[in-house]
């Protein structure tokens, strides 16, 4: 099931299909370094009271139900995936998203980390959803940090949220969002790096991204690539996320930010119903190619078939023997309580 992704750019980069089917993108070569600066940018001085707006992007999204156990979000007619797209905008942009139900069921689009009024809130006690067969249009801003007219700093948008259903089922989305509606939401401040692989990992249940081991998401790259993972959490249960041989600096971007900064490095995170993080590696830094597992630390959740597998290619592209080797013991192992 491949899961497309829009950038700041306006475009969307389909993602190859993995050995389980699940999906990574492989970013424009265009896109890859510091994002180019929006049309407009907040200035940190004593003059900036209100945050600046830069460009304004529109993409349609529609909502639809791909099996009796999944409905997803998708950038065109029958391409609906669970999660749906990553959508990033970069810190002073103006996201117009006209959302398609195609269901028959009354759904929305609600986002985390970004502005947004109440028309755009996406529940239905701001008689912001969207009835069945119907569109409307949600509006998500963004800004870089500036200075309030009381002194204080307010902090930019730039983040890892993400986006979901928050009426399906309930007015708060439950069957939604149990079903699949949600994705990754990013925004980039000015001057990040872009990563040329990128995963996202939805913790949801017992699942991720709504399947188990042996058949959750093998996400690849070659040896060297910098990889992205944006992680999510929904449902009702607590977890942990674990990456075997590769850490991250907990902080905005999961790099260091210079060497002052005493972020410390981690290699597992707690993840709760409605949060998100996201992080930058190198594949296989300092510890080679192979299938490294990913999987909540929560130790019966990883019996139920909380676990994927990250795999590390040679810098050719080719897999490892031993890579293969765990690869079949993972497809083959049984995950139970």
């Amino acid at each position: 099931m491949s899961e497309p992704r829009v950038s700041s750019a306006g475009r969307a980069v389909s993602r190859r299909s993995m050995l389980t089917g699940a999906a990574v993108t492989a970013v424009s070569p265009l896109m890859v370094g510091a994002l180019p600066p929006s049309e407009a940018h907040a200035k940190e001085s004593s003059d900036d009271k209100e945050p600046s707006r830069g460009r304004t992007r529109q993409v349609t999204i529609y909502v639809e139900k791909i099996s009796d156990q999944l409905v997803g979000y998708g950038l065109a007619p029958g391409k609906a995936t669970v999660p749906g797209p990553v959508l990033e905008m970069s810190e002073g942009e103006t996201l117009q998203i006209e959302l398609v139900n195609t269901t028959d069921k009354t759904v929305s689009i609600h986002s985390h980390g970004v502005d947004y009024d109440v028309h755009s809130d996406g529940t239905d006690v701001n008689d912001s959803v969207t009835p069945p067969g119907g569109r409307r249009t949600y509006v998500w801003r963004s800004h870089e940090r500036y200075k309030r007219k009381d002194g204080t700093w307010a902090e930019g948008s730039a983040g890892y949220w993400h986006y979901h259903d928050h009426a399906m089922g309930t007015s708060h989305g439950t069957e939604g969002i149990q079903k699949g509606l949600y994705g990754a939401l990013i925004v980039r401040r000015r001057g990040d790096v872009l990563p040329a692989r990128q995963f996202t990992v939805v913790f949801n249940e017992m699942t991720i991204n709504n399947r188990k081991a042996p058949d959750a998401p093998v996400f690849e790259a070659r040896l060297g690539e910098r990889c992205e993972f944006i992680v999510i959490g929904h449902g009702n249960s607590y977890h942990t996320f674990h990456l075997h041989a590769h850490r991250w600096v907990d902080n905005r971007t999961g790099m260091r930010e210079g060497p002052n900064d005493a972020s410390r490095v981690i290699d597992n995170k707690d993840l709760m119903p409605g949060d998100s993080f996201g992080f930058q590696v190198i594949a296989g830094e300092g510890v080679g190619p192979g299938a490294w597992m990913y999987h909540c630390h929560v130790q019966f959740h990883s019996d139920m078939g909380m676990v994927g597998i990250f795999l590390v290619q040679n810098e050719d592209g080719s897999v490892p023997m031993h890579a293969q080797m765990a690869l079949d013991r993972y497809h083959g192992h049984e995950h139970h309580m």
